[in-house]
């Protein structure tokens, strides 16, 4: 195995991973503890920053309390960029990170950590998140998931943004969006003052131009870029067909996971791709990916590339301003079928139940009631709107 420069060979990546399953992940190679030799994590620059951050992050919208050794794993193997927010867990989520730093001082220092909260109040929740976390500041702070840019973009945002460096409690601020990312993102690049984002972006709508010019457009701009949703997970199940399609990357030793998170570490624009890493077998997974300097082919990248317009039918790429405005955005279509997948693909129903909690009322009276037959036509990829929210409510009220 080649060890210099934290390099490994595509033949032992594929021995230590293999086309036979997450199983050979396990392998001593990769092993946490193992006394062979550990492989480094690649950096990036954080955009105009200076920061160097790992290419993948830990995902912490989950229970990080009872679930304290993944701290210590991602910690050990240089996954050093953890991202939690004040909502995760209730709260939960933070104080797992504050049991940890309150045991194990000098981490934080290696540590990027970022957070997240809902505006306008800003300092009582910066406030609040420094004291679950037990830490005095934070690496990056974002105001949580925006859809319009006039929501971050407010003499409020960028006084506490300026104070709260001053104070040294933050040292970068920026936001996250779920929803019309490409919008957001553009607008954020024009305003000379953001330095992160943590956006939805995958293999199913890197290719979309409007992604594309804004993820150049923050590049100029030097805004240190964070990817989530890495997996670009659907409603329903694959099909034997639509499954098939991923056959030539587990031919070649990838795991259709491990294909769609390095299809998103190759773009150099982006310098971390945030997954979650809830249990020791997406840690091995994940991990083994980000090592391996191999880059994907481009019939790999084609064979993903099949498979997203197959499946495109049951993924909401958060274009809300076309489906919302049709009834009268009355119903927040693009943040339920967040709290939706929060359900059926994180296992993170408490969440999604107090998302879901926090929308306006009369939303979510309107919810199972509403027609959305102008909104399906409006859907680019078709989705069934109304039986989305309807599930949506019938599971999440």
């Amino acid at each position: 195995m080649k060890t210099n420069e934290g390099k490994i060979s595509r033949r032992d990546f594929l021995a230590t991973t293999g086309a036979a399953g997450l199983g050979a992940l396990l392998a001593p190679s990769l092993a946490w503890g193992a006394s062979g030799p550990q492989l480094a994590i690649p950096k990036k620059k954080y955009g105009k920053t200076g920061v160097d951050v790992p290419i993948i992050g830990l995902g912490c919208m989950f229970d990080i309390i009872d679930n304290q050794v993944i701290l210590r794993q991602a910690l050990e193997r240089g996954v050093t960029y953890w991202d939690t927010a004040a909502v995760y867990e209730k709260g939960g989520s933070e104080r797992g990170i504050g049991m940890f730093l309150e045991r194990n001082p000098d981490a934080r220092k290696q540590l990027f950590i970022v957070t997240k909260a809902h505006g306008p109040n800003f300092r009582q929740s910066l406030d609040e998140s420094l004291e679950r976390m037990k830490t005095d500041h934070v690496d990056l702070f974002l105001c949580h998931g925006i859809s319009d840019i006039s929501e971050v973009n407010t003499a409020n945002a960028r006084a506490f943004s300026e104070q709260a460096k001053k104070d040294g409690r933050i040292k970068f601020f920026g936001f996250s969006t779920h929803s019309n990312m490409p919008q957001c993102l553009s607008d954020a690049a024009k305003l000379g003052w953001i330095d992160g984002i943590l956006f939805t972006y995958n293999y199913r709508i890197m290719h979309e131009p409007d992604m594309m010019a804004a993820v150049e457009a923050c590049g100029r701009a030097g805004i240190g870029l964070t990817a989530m949703k890495t997996q670009g997970k659907r409603s329903g199940e694959d099909s034997p067909e639509e499954a098939a399609l991923l056959a030539p990357l587990t031919a070649r030793g990838f795991t259709p996971g491990q294909a769609k998170l390095k299809v998103v570490m190759e773009n150099p624009q982006i310098s971390v791709a945030c997954v979650q890493m809830p249990n020791m077998r997406l840690c091995h997974e994940n991990i083994a990916a980000a090592v391996d300097r191999t880059s994907l082919a481009q019939a790999d990248r084609e064979a993903l590339q099949r498979y997203a317009a197959a499946t495109s039918t049951g993924y909401c790429a958060g274009c809300s301003r076309l489906c919302e405005p049709v009834l009268g955005n009355s119903v927040p279509i693009a943040e339920v079928m967040r709290q939706l997948m929060y359900h059926h693909h994180y296992g993170a129903s408490v969440d999604a139940r107090g998302l879901f909690a926090e929308l306006p009322p009369e939303s979510r009276a309107l919810l199972p009631v509403a027609d959305y037959s102008g909104a399906e036509r409006a859907c680019p990829r078709g989705l069934p709107i109304g039986r989305m929210m309807r599930e949506a409510h019938g599971i999440l009220a």
